[in-house]
């Protein structure tokens, strides 16, 4: 994180203490989910899901036809107990329901009409898709294989066959219930809002063994974790204290903490790394750190375990750490300064020791990358059916448009900046119809039934927003392009009821 100047934590300490009591109120009751019936209209042209002709047959193939509101193309939603916003949907003929034919985990792979029979290849998650101008839009996630009810080559033409297609927020592939309903009861149902934390920048987030844990920037001597065995409960889960700085280095203006599970002496053990200065304040004194936990509980309790110095570049200006773990081998990544903040790479031979020096990772060159500044930092990785990417922040965090920009490995050597291609323009950026802001620092994780990716990250809620504690925390899912490229959508606005992880207990 690119960082000139800070409000003193007691400001924003005091500021939280008169805001929280006014952000955290009671949250209403949890919908129970109900059955509805609906069409499902296609948000690209003007066609709905269809049974041809009414056809009562078993491996009926569906198609997208032109809307016209008849019992062929209405279908009955019925929620799956206990999880999140999945259900099966029912067709005009009794005791048949949408199918993937075969089970098939395959692009492309037919939707049909099929007996119902409650197997994965029948169930389908509601996984809100925000559309300007719309409401009740959704993917239709299959839920066997994670993949997306579409049109076939995405086509806006009446007749076309339905498949299964990696999901997008692409509009060929979102649907309009026009009759959703999540159930009564004054709550959501199966959804959370954002923040999930109002004065959390640089947030790292996992989901570990039933729970989500989420750390973010103090901006003083403590290192704090949420726990929560729902996303949205992190809002109001409490800020635990799991570590005190103590070290004349490294005692306070702690940001960027991360927590990595390793392969340890002792076996696995939880690696939380930060920056962190001497006190009081000075930019300069900022460097790389790593914990270390006693046990598997990603809450600790932690050990100091080393200043993490290149061997080289000896006791200078790094930040933003995190791990890759690539080819057998463990690398670290993170910023520094050379006259602009490119970002380096630097080989571990432990999870707190290095074996060899920096090396030049990327610098910022487009013109996305230098406003208020060239800065890439914060990198983060993400790997996708054999592929590795680097996600990472650009330009200077004090500007409306900080965001993300994106590498992706190509093999051979990982230490040569040569063996990654930077995207020539940004993956995320700032939503002016969402009033989003500067959104960077990200982290992802997965589902707690491993099938969706997902993103952590901060921004502000005004374009004179800046590096201070009022960057809160959001977390939104990410798709996949039909390249094997993430897809990391829109930011989407505070308080737009997003669908909750799959898996989520209802």
């Amino acid at each position: 994180m690119n960082r000139h100047a800070r409000p003193p934590r007691a400001a924003a300490a005091l500021l939280a203490a008169v805001l929280l009591p006014l952000a955290f109120v009671a949250s209403p009751a949890a919908a129970a989910p109900v059955t509805f019936s609906s069409s499902a209209a296609l948000q690209a042209g003007t066609t709905c899901i269809d049974v041809p002709n009414s056809g009562s047959t078993n491996a009926l193939r569906l198609v997208a036809y032109t809307c016209h509101n008849a019992a062929n193309e209405t279908f009955t939603f019925t929620p799956v107990t206990g999880v999140a916003n999945t259900y099966t949907i029912g067709t005009l003929t009794a005791g048949s329901c949408i199918d993937v034919t075969g089970q098939s985990t395959a692009d492309n792979a037919a939707v049909i009409q099929y007996t119902c029979n409650g197997q994965n290849n029948q169930r389908f998650r509601l996984q809100a898709v925000t559309v300007a101008g719309a409401s009740n839009t959704f993917n239709l996630v299959a839920v066997h294989s994670g993949k997306c009810v579409a049109p076939a080559g995405d086509s806006t033409a009446a007749n076309a066959n339905l498949v299964q297609l990696p999901c997008t927020s692409a509009l060929t592939r979102v649907w309009r219930l026009p009759a959703y309903n999540p159930g009564s009861g004054g709550g959501s149902g199966g959804t959370f809002t954002n923040p999930l934390d109002p004065q959390g920048p640089d947030p790292w987030l996992t989901y570990y063994n039933g729970y989500y844990y989420l750390a973010a920037t103090t901006w003083n001597r403590t290192i704090t974790m949420r726990k929560s065995a729902t996303l949205g409960g992190l809002a109001t889960a409490p800020e635990t204290v799991i570590f005190n700085l103590t070290r004349p280095n490294g005692a306070g203006t702690m940001w960027a903490p991360e927590f990595h599970l390793l392969d340890g002496p002792n076996g696995k053990r939880w690696y939380l790394y930060y920056v962190a200065g001497a006190e009081p304040y000075n930019l300069g004194t900022q460097r790389i750190h790593v914990l270390e936990s006693a046990g598997l509980d990603p809450m600790g309790p932690y050990a100091f375990k080393a200043d993490m110095l290149d061997p080289t570049q000896d006791n200078t200006w790094e930040l933003d750490p995190t791990i890759l773990q690539l080819n057998g081998q463990l690398y670290l990544l993170g910023t520094y300064y050379n006259g602009s903040q490119p970002m380096f790479i630097r080989p571990l031979s432990n999870p707190w020791t290095a074996s060899g020096t920096r090396r030049l990772l990327s610098t910022p060159t487009y013109s996305w990358e230098t406003v208020g500044g060239a800065v890439n930092e914060a990198p983060e990785v993400i790997t996708h059916g054999g592929k590795t990417f680097i996600v990472f922040s650009a330009s200077h965090c004090s500007t409306p448009d900080y965001k993300l920009g994106m590498l992706t490995y190509n093999g051979g050597d990982p230490l040569s900046s040569s063996s990654w291609v930077k995207s020539s323009t940004p993956v995320f950026q700032r939503s002016n119809a969402n009033g989003v802001y500067g959104p960077g620092h990200n982290g992802f994780f997965k589902s707690p039934d491993g099938t969706e990716d997902w993103m952590v990250y901060h921004a502000n809620s005004s374009a004179s927003g800046g590096c201070d504690m009022n960057r809160s925390t959001r977390a939104q899912k990410i798709t996949w392009n039909a390249d094997g490229t993430p897809n990391l959508g829109v930011p989407a606005a505070l308080g737009t009821p997003l669908a909750v992880p799959s898996g989520e207990p209802a």
